[in-house]
């Protein structure tokens, strides 16, 4: 009896396998022509022989109608019809089509297929729809030993079977819903399974695989480690059990959703020739599940071990490929970087790229996480022993391969790893790996510096010293362009010196017999000023500690070494002998240049006498409480052994409006950065003062200072703030004094003014004796005096008037 058809009714057929006769053939809508107003039903069955399966494949689709009402014509599929005889209303629903859009191909999970075609249309004809049917060998469903009471689960032993194939129940054809396969493969001691899935096409519905989904166990059964769960579309998905046995789970979920995935088609093999782990397990090394050799290796903190080649220190197998990540800690409190040092290597070369044979390639910039594995830092073979190595972050991974089956194999190599603290500092780190860095002048004149792992937070419970080393000759200055530490209580005022008791900054001048001097301690939001050190200091030191609670972004920061030979704008002088004088910034009261200056002034004052300063001008940009001082600024050391006061802002404070020196010196600085914009600057008035209960000077009522007697109304507050007591009673004496003069003055030109007049009168009384005698002629006696014509000369007389004017 050979494959036929049997038309049943009008429309109905059946399709029926026969051993002997062909497997496949085709078919077609039914001709129809129905009167207006009826429909009709038309059922397609197709059913196969024992051990066989029904495979239908649409080659046209035509139906009237559209998805998913489809209330015109559609055709319905089933295809989990275990008995033929069963009614299709109790069978599992393959799902209903119209349109245009045919159906993927559809392979019956047990021996029948049945396609139902509906339609109320008047008329129908042959090329509506047309398919391929073929009745296929259902052994390539059935690997192993066939679990009871289920049409997809399996075992498989290495004995009976060492490779093979193996796939989803309907594989090529759509699964259906609600699956529960487990495929399990069980090998011998000292094997390991190797699965390649070449083909995998399963509902997506996100990475954690909510919907249908395989899942892999590293064992026999579901209690066992679980490899990985996939699900979506994958190419090329191999996994490797760790030992002898691996065992996979296929669920699809019963829903109302149409798909039309095909599953999956795969390859197991057994076998002794994989790789070993034994050498992983040599140190610290994890094994990844499902890779035949990829390890990762965690830190535990600057913890350190040794990596190796597969089966050092014996020659390693062909087609091997494994993987190497070696992670730091990275987190809010720690951050690494991994040292790599090779102590044994060993990879033949064939070629100067190392690309034909064995190779070893290392990535220091985490190009894993973005799947950059073309991106390599290093590609190494031959037998030199490589440079130590650093990763650039707290990740470094490798890639070995031991190349082709025509390769000359070798022993590999031995490596040796460190994780290492990672500050993320430039400059030269400390050997010991402490946050400790040193930046040297005669390797860079300049750079930048920073917190550790600024712009993120800096690790807490952390001491970090920056040690800047210039030649002898050259001086120092550190500019802070971004500066925020800790502060969980509110200060209240500026973060400088004795309030910053949390996280802070101090800042130090190291002199060459290595005395240190303190600039200031800084918290907060208090930016440090620009900060120049002495002439003849080369040496300073930076430190950030930061407590065992809270962190913050910590602070950036420049530095540069400045050669003697270089101009550099300075100003200000050494001020001795005298008892009170006035301090301006440069240009004052212009604005001082928006351009790095410094200025340096030494007050020195005689024993046993102190020095008030008190600023009567002050507007210099930056806010002391809001980001401190990075353009310009302020320094007063009251005393030379401790750290100044810092100013800037648009007035100072009340507390630093007058500052006493607490011996005979006081110094005063003034420093701009580059990035400067300018202000109107500073008056400050500074005095010497003693406190004394004998005052042979002038005491000052309020204050008790004594100070020099000259000081006395010389319109600047020489005894303090609150104390003008040395500018009262000044009203009086200074009318006097303007009497005095206008009197002197007048009086002084009323003198020249007569002298002048008598000298004039005497020249003329001889010049008219001189007339007579040299005429010989008496004057008549009758004549008015008024007539006569007294000598004139206006070039002598007319200077004389003009002087007198002037004299005035």
């Amino acid at each position: 009896m050979c494959c036929f058809s049997i038309l049943v009714s009008e429309c109905d057929r059946i399709f029926v396998s026969n051993a002997e006769g062909p497997k496949n053939g085709t078919f077609n809508a039914p001709n129809l022509s129905l009167p207006k107003g009826h429909s009709r039903h038309c059922i397609y069955t197709f059913i196969a022989s024992e051990n066989e399966r029904v495979q239908v494949t649409f080659m046209s689709f035509n139906l009237r109608g559209t998805n998913p009402e489809c209330n015109q014509e559609y055709i319905d599929l089933y295809t989990e019809i275990e008995d033929a005889t069963m009614e299709l209303i109790r069978t599992p629903f393959g799902g209903r089509y119209c349109g245009r859009n045919r159906p993927r191909n559809r392979i019956s999970m047990y021996q029948t297929l049945v396609i139902a075609f509906y339609t109320a249309e008047e008329s129908v004809t042959p090329d509506a729809f047309e398919g391929y049917y073929e009745f296929i060998n259902a052994s390539q469903y059935v690997v192993g030993t066939a679990a009871p009471d289920s049409v997809c689960s399996f075992t498989v032993f290495s004995d009976n079977k060492s490779e093979g194939e193996f796939r989803s129940p309907t594989y090529p054809g759509v699964y259906p819903k609600n699956l529960h396969c487990h495929y399990r493969f069980l090998g011998k001691k000292g094997q390991r399974v190797r699965l390649e899935f070449m083909d995998f096409d399963l509902v997506f519905g996100g990475a954690h695989c909510p919907f249908d989904f395989v899942k892999v166990y590293d064992g026999a059964t579901s209690d066992d480690p679980l490899i990985g769960t996939h699900c979506g579309q994958q190419r090329n998905l191999v996994i490797y059990s760790s030992a002898e046995n691996v065992s996979v789970q296929f669920i699809t979920l019963q829903r109302t959703a149409e798909s039309e995935n095909r599953g999956f088609s795969g390859y197991f093999e057994f076998s002794n020739r994989f790789v070993s782990l034994e050498f992983i397990g040599k140190n610290d090394g994890e094994h990844i599940r499902g890779t035949e050799c990829d390890q990762k290796i965690l830190s535990k903190k600057e913890s350190s071990g040794y990596v190796y080649s597969p089966n050092y220190p014996f020659p390693y197998l062909v087609n091997t490929v494994c993987k190497y990540y070696i992670y730091g800690l990275q987190d809010n409190q720690n951050l690494e970087r991994v040292r790599l040092v090779f102590e044994k290597f060993e990879i033949p070369r064939k070629d100067a790229e190392c690309t034909d044979g064995g190779f070893l390639k290392i990535y220091l910039q985490g190009q894993e996480e973005r799947q950059a594995l073309d991106e390599f830092d290093l590609n190494l073979c031959g037998k030199t022993l490589p440079n130590p190595v650093l990763s650039d972050g707290p990740r470094l991974s490798m890639v070995f391969s031991s190349g082709p089956t025509s390769a000359t194999t070798g022993t590999g190599f031995k490596a040796r790893y460190i994780f290492e603290t990672d500050y993320k500092v430039p400059g030269t780190p400390a050997p010991d790996g402490t946050c400790n860095f040193t930046f040297l002048s005669t390797i860079s004149k300049r750079g930048d510096f920073n917190s550790p792992r600024h712009p993120a937070n800096y690790p807490s419970n952390t001491t970090c010293a920056y040690n800047f080393k210039g030649e002898p000759g050259t001086q120092i200055k550190i500019v802070f362009s971004y500066f925020r530490t800790k502060t969980q209580h509110d200060l209240g005022t500026t973060g400088y010196n004795e309030v910053c008791k949390e996280d802070w900054l101090e800042i130090y001048e190291i002199f060459p017999n290595g005395r240190e001097s303190i600039v200031g301690r800084y918290c907060s939001k208090s930016t440090p000023g620009p900060i120049v050190s002495d002439k003849g200091v080369h040496t300073m030191k930076v430190v950030l500690h930061t407590d065992a609670e809270g962190v913050a972004s910590g602070f950036l920061a420049s530095y540069l070494f400045i050669d003697p030979s270089k101009k550099f704008d300075e100003c200000g002088f050494n001020i001795s002998g005298q008892t009170s004088g006035v301090i301006t910034s440069p240009g004052f009261p212009a604005k001082y240049k928006d351009r790095r200056q410094v200025c340096h002034w030494y007050i020195s004052v005689r024993q046993n006498s102190r020095i008030l300063l008190l600023f009567t001008f002050f507007k210099l940009e930056g806010d002391p409480l809001e980001r401190g001082c990075p353009g310009a600024v302020v320094r007063v050391w009251k005393n030379l052994s401790q750290a100044p006061i810092e100013l800037c802002g648009l007035e100072a404070s009340n507390d630093t409006l007058e500052i006493s020196s607490t011996n005979s010196v006081l110094k005063l600085t003034f420093a701009t950065a580059e990035k400067a914009i300018g202000a109107e600057g500073f008056k400050a008035v500074w005095t010497e003062i003693t406190e004394t209960s004998d005052c042979q000077l002038f005491k000052c009522r309020e204050s008790g200072f004594c100070i020099a007697n000259e000081l006395k109304c010389n319109k600047e507050p020489n005894c303090g703030w609150t104390d003008r007591s040395d500018e009262e009673d000044c009203e009086e004496i200074e009318t006097v004094n303007v009497y005095l003069i206008v009197g002197l003055t007048m009086g002084i030109a009323f003198s020249i003014f007569l002298t002048i007049c008598l000298v004039c009168h005497r020249k003329r009384k001889r010049r008219r004796h001189h007339h007579h005698h040299h005429h010989q002629h008496p004057p008549p006696p009758f004549e008015p005096r008024q007539k006569r014509s007294p000598p004139f000369d206006p070039p002598e007389f007319g200077p004389m008037n003009f002087m007198s004017i002037d004299s005035v």
